[in-house]
């Protein structure tokens, strides 16, 4: 599985800390210092990479303060489900029941020790499948582009 990290400057030291404490390999597509920059431009290198893998089969973690931005520019995508998350049932459900391809953060309201557990649950969490799948084709139909 592929895993890409990426952050504005305010996200930075979280990003900073997941990188340092996971045993995975990551790929860190920026910022890479916490000088004021645009959240959207990293919120579209993480989708365009998870895009261009198989984004069932990679995952992608994103972080800007409160994780509003992120999660809103991710989401813009078609086979991107983002899930902004505060605690690990959160994490887990995003994964079982979702299926979500990338999991957001908001470094200004959650803790680092929370965030890292939350991706440890995220990376090694299953999608139920099941009465879950109608619903993901549904959110599919639903919210095409007209």
């Amino acid at each position: 599985m592929s895993v890409f990290i990426a952050s504005d400057h305010a996200g930075f030291g979280l990003k900073k800390f997941l990188m340092e404490q996971l045993n995975a390999a990551i790929t860190d597509l920026g910022t890479d210092n916490p000088i004021s920059c645009d959240y959207p431009i990293f919120a579209h290198k993480l989708v365009q990479h998870l895009l261009s893998c198989n984004p069932d089969e990679s995952r992608g973690i994103l972080i800007c303060g409160t994780g509003i931005g992120m999660s809103m520019v991710a989401n813009r995508y078609d086979g991107i489900r983002a899930a902004l998350c505060f605690h690990e049932e959160m994490a887990e459900m995003a994964r079982r029941h979702n299926n979500a391809n990338v999991i957001v953060f908001g470094a200004r309201n959650t803790d680092n020790d929370v965030a890292l557990e939350c991706v440890r649950i995220f990376l090694n969490t299953e999608f139920d499948g099941g009465r879950h799948e109608n619903r993901l084709h549904l959110m599919n139909e639903l919210t095409k582009r007209r």
